[in-house]
């Protein structure tokens, strides 16, 4: 299995006739510039091509009535002027001759990706397609959306292969109300949608894309809007949005299909969205939802209006499907202080509907209201510190020209054996290394630790460990001896110093002691989450216990791990699974994909060679980019483990900012001051 590529050139043809400084955004050259991205990027050749089809119009009328899709029909014999005086009659919309055909087409596209994905052709995929969807109503053309695309994909999934539970992702910057209105009611999809607000003064004007709204009937909680009431968010916020309010749900809610409506006017140097969030934050967004459905993801175009920008984010979109490592996050990660106010304000309102939420410390609504603009700025004014970019952050040119060549390492996972395991079922894909370093490394390395004196894996660990840095290895994994896995741990620690590493991070699970000689310099981040207690050592040294739960491991994992994980920017992630770590294979999978992202891939797992193959098998699989299984059915964090999070992130957050979710813990965030 693979990733699809969907489109069709027919859907190029649609095109704006006559003069509106509106529309004009919405062109064909978006379809081209992706495509062309793509291509030069050498993703479109890895993608496996999937053509796209016209819906047919009872599929269409799975969300649209007949009147509306007879309307549409229509189109294709209107002249110019008869076209312009229909389109005036909805908002910010036009129409073409060919509109009606793109439309149908697509639709096709993303079924015929559903299709791929629910019967295992392939394993996710992208649909290019325009016009977008997301907008689109019932019976109303919408904001450049004709047929709404992912609505009617999830309807689809839900008739046709029984599907009962459907997460629709939208990050597109204006708020998808045409999706919001056709499932507000219904529990099976979970709608989240992050869109500019500004307090309801941008467009589309409606008080319903506020954190109040919810859903209605059945469907209560099943709609969960995150307002930004500022312009200039980053890759800081946008991550933190993920973290603290659409995983914890998400996972509780354990989708079967992840549908995303990938806008990307929400990217940086988009005239519509004004954000600051560059490119490579959307392959980090893909790479974090991979953790849900099996990693059955399909990705929809939406917006995106400035060419290079969503060519680019679109590349880095594609990267995490085919579970290429993607480039670290740029920039300061530090959520602005707007931004947690309206974190703050969805987890107040969705709190009442999810557990997740509840076995969290979840700051009541911000007393203002945020339909208020008295006395607040629609967007910076120059000058105005709140959420600006940063300082240092340069052109829009030079951030993509940053972003424009990541070459991937010729070799994506490596494995270090031992005799116990060439039994283990790899992909051909993973390199088998044999390779050693040179004897009289091994042995000055090996000097300082007795246990190490007759260890045969350190100089297959030091030849790994060398492959990843200098970037012929992205990933890999090594077996050490039982005796001998804490001395691994060191020895890799001071390699990785000494080839010039600036920040390690160091997941610790098990009876594995943070070396008495190692630092407490900033340079080495240390998380055990098998401590005997909760207990912050210092503000880079931090154990816990091994939550009991699902809720509460996946709580320890996004409420703390991974937030302290991405504000550090590690050049390198060393996972240890020491002795009686007690991770469940499910768990380990869950870490280990997770930890690909902060330090784009770059993460070396050491496991005691005793043990269980299938463990081995799942870390190897994560770390190589496949989806990991899932941890089976949700259960709420004990009283134990929620205090020992809440006790941590007390202590850590003025240090690790990615930890906060509310503004009222906030030091005035990035900026703000």
């Amino acid at each position: 299995m693979g990733t699809a590529l969907v489109y069709h050139e027919d859907m190029m043809a649609t095109r704006l006739l006559w003069d509106d400084s509106e529309c004009k955004i919405e062109c064909p050259e978006r379809l081209a510039a992706a495509l062309g991205s793509l291509r030069q990027c050498g993703l479109e050749q890895r993608c496996l091509h999937v053509t796209a089809r016209e819906a047919s119009e009872a599929e269409l009328g799975l969300v649209h009535s007949p009147e509306y899709v007879a309307l549409v029909r229509g189109t294709q014999t209107l002249g110019t002027e008869e076209l312009q005086a229909l389109s005036r009659q909805y908002d910010a919309v036009y129409f073409h001759p060919s509109t009606f055909h793109c439309g149908r087409l697509a639709v096709g596209a993303v079924l015929q990706l559903v299709d791929a994905v629910l019967t295992g052709a392939v394993h996710n995929g992208l649909a290019l397609v325009r016009p977008p969807g997301h907008h689109s109503q019932r019976a109303a053309a919408n904001g450049f959306c004709v047929f709404n695309n992912v609505a009617i994909a999830a309807e689809h999934a839900k008739r046709k292969h029984g599907l009962h539970r459907i997460l629709i992702v939208d990050w597109d910057i204006h708020h998808g109300q045409g999706i919001q209105y056709i499932f507000e009611d219904d529990p099976s999809v979970l709608y989240f949608s992050w869109h500019r607000y500004e307090h309801g003064h941008f467009w589309p004007f409606l008080p319903e894309s506020d954190a109040d709204t919810v859903g209605q009937g059945q469907g209560r909680g099943f709609t969960v809007n995150l307002p930004w009431n500022q312009v200039g968010m980053g890759n800081a916020d946008y991550l933190a949005a993920f973290l603290h309010v659409l995983l914890p749900l998400a996972s509780e809610f354990d989708p079967e299909l992840v549908l995303i409506s990938a806008g990307f006017d929400s990217a940086i140097g988009d005239p519509e969205g004004q954000m600051q969030a560059t490119p490579e934050c959307f392959g980090h967004l893909t790479q974090l939802l991979q953790v849900l459905a099996g990693g059955r993801i399909c990705a929809v175009l939406e917006g995106g209006y400035h060419l290079e920008s969503l060519a680019q984010s679109v590349c880095m979109t594609v990267r995490a499907l085919l579970g290429d490592p993607v480039p670290v996050l740029s920039g300061p990660m530090v959520p602005c202080h707007s931004a947690l106010e309206s974190i703050q304000n969805v987890r107040a309102a969705q709190a009442p509907h999810w557990k997740s939420l509840r076995q969290q410390d979840v700051a009541p609504v911000l007393s203002t209201s945020t339909h208020s603009t008295e006395g607040k700025p629609l967007s910076p004014l120059p000058g105005d510190p709140i959420c600006k970019a940063e300082a240092e952050v340069a052109s829009l040119s030079f951030l993509l020209d940053q972003q424009h060549l990541h070459p991937t390492p010729p070799v994506r996972m490596a494995i270090t054996l031992t005799a116990a395991d060439t039994t283990l079922a790899l992909s051909p894909h993973v390199l088998r290394q044999e390779g050693s370093s040179p004897k009289w490394e091994t042995e000055a390395w090996a000097r300082p630790h007795e246990s190490l004196a007759q260890d045969e894996a350190l100089g297959k660990l030091l030849y790994l460990l060398n492959g990843i840095l200098d970037g012929q290895v992205n990933s890999g994994m090594a077996a050490t001896s039982a005796p001998a896995a804490a001395a691994n741990l060191d020895v890799a620690i001071q390699r990785v110093l000494s080839l010039g590493a600036q920040r390690v991070l160091c997941v610790v699970l098990g009876h594995l002691d943070r070396p008495l000689d190692l630092a407490d310099d900033g340079r080495i981040l240390w998380l055990n989450i098998r401590g005997k207690e909760a207990a912050t050592v210092s503000m880079f040294h931090v154990s816990m216990p091994l939550p009991e739960t699902t809720g509460g491991f996946q709580s320890c994992i996004f409420g703390l791990v991974l937030p302290m994980a991405y504000g550090f920017q590690p050049d390198l992630v060393l996972v240890a699974l020491g002795p009686d770590h007690g991770l469940q294979e499910p768990q380990a999978a869950l870490l280990a994909a997770v930890l690909r992202g902060p330090a784009g891939g770059r993460v070396l797992a050491l496991l005691e060679e005793k043990s269980a193959p299938e463990l081995a098998q799942v870390l190897v699989r994560a770390l190589y980019g496949e989806a990991p299984p899932s941890l089976g059915p949700f259960l709420a964090a004990s009283l134990e483990d929620r205090q020992a999070l809440m006790s941590l992130r007390a202590q850590l957050q003025s240090r690790w900012e990615m930890l906060r979710v509310a503004a009222s813990e906030s030091t005035e965030g990035r900026g703000d001051s």
